[in-house]
């Protein structure tokens, strides 16, 4: 299984736990949506029209990839960037640096646009510390 594949089944077996038939449901999803993972290497000359994009993790992207990713979308589509600015593990960039920085900081202004800020980690205890102490 590729290494993002697994993710997001892990992340759905999460969200689809109470179910009564988790892995109906997980089946279900993973052969009836329209989900297609693209690598912001291969980005360059296409245009994402009419469509949901999420993308995670965006603390570890720089302000061109971003730019990248933003640029390639057309009419119809919306754009969710979501990350955690105390989960840099890139020895590149910081908090300051990030690309989700940037972007929170050039759309603050632009109608449409929204930020949300989240208060706590809600992986464990553990994940809380070391988001705090290392």
């Amino acid at each position: 299984m590729a290494p993002w594949l697994a993710a997001i089944t892990d992340s759905l077996e999460v969200l689809h736990q109470q179910d009564e038939s988790m892995h109906g449901s997980l089946n279900y999803i993973m052969d009836k949506a329209n989900i297609q993972f693209k690598s912001v290497n291969f980005m360059r000359g296409r245009s994402i029209q009419n469509a949901l994009v999420l993308l995670d993790e965006c603390q570890n992207l720089t302000a061109a990839q971003l730019k990248t990713i933003i640029t390639r979308c057309g009419e119809g589509t919306k754009l969710v960037c979501s990350g955690n600015l105390a989960q840099i593990d890139s020895n590149y960039l910081t908090a300051v640096t990030s690309g989700l920085t940037y972007i929170v900081e050039r759309f603050k202004d632009f109608p449409g646009s929204a930020t949300v800020n989240l208060n706590g980690v809600v992986r464990s205890r553990l994940a809380s510390f070391a988001e705090e102490n290392l």
